[in-house]
């Protein structure tokens, strides 16, 4: 399973550049095979970023889904991705094939 993390920020934005590179560090830490990160300039891709509910930057969606509107400390992200993996596609309850959690 791979995560797609995407960080929204715009330009002039100085606690987006502040923030995003300790957290694109915590998000690569899974490996690119599990977790790919894309930085999107606001103004950019503004109708992508309205159609999944960003209002303000910086803000973070995981797989295509709003989950950070407000960014996380690196502590959040890192147990989002983490239970997210652990969760597998299709998985919600975390319980892996052969019913083991």
């Amino acid at each position: 399973m791979r995560i797609k993390v995407e960080f929204f920020s715009t330009p002039g934005c100085s606690h987006c550049d502040r923030t995003r590179d300790s957290l694109k560090v915590i998000a690569q830490a899974f490996g690119e095979q599990m977790v790919t990160w894309r930085h999107i300039n606001l103004l950019d891709e503004l109708d992508y970023a309205v159609e999944i509910g960003v209002l303000t930057p910086p803000s973070i969606a995981i797989d295509g889904e709003l989950v950070f509107p407000r960014l996380p400390s690196a502590e959040k992200l890192r147990e989002e991705l983490a239970r997210r993996l652990e969760r597998g596609p299709n998985n919600e309850d975390g319980i892996r094939p052969g019913g083991v959690k």
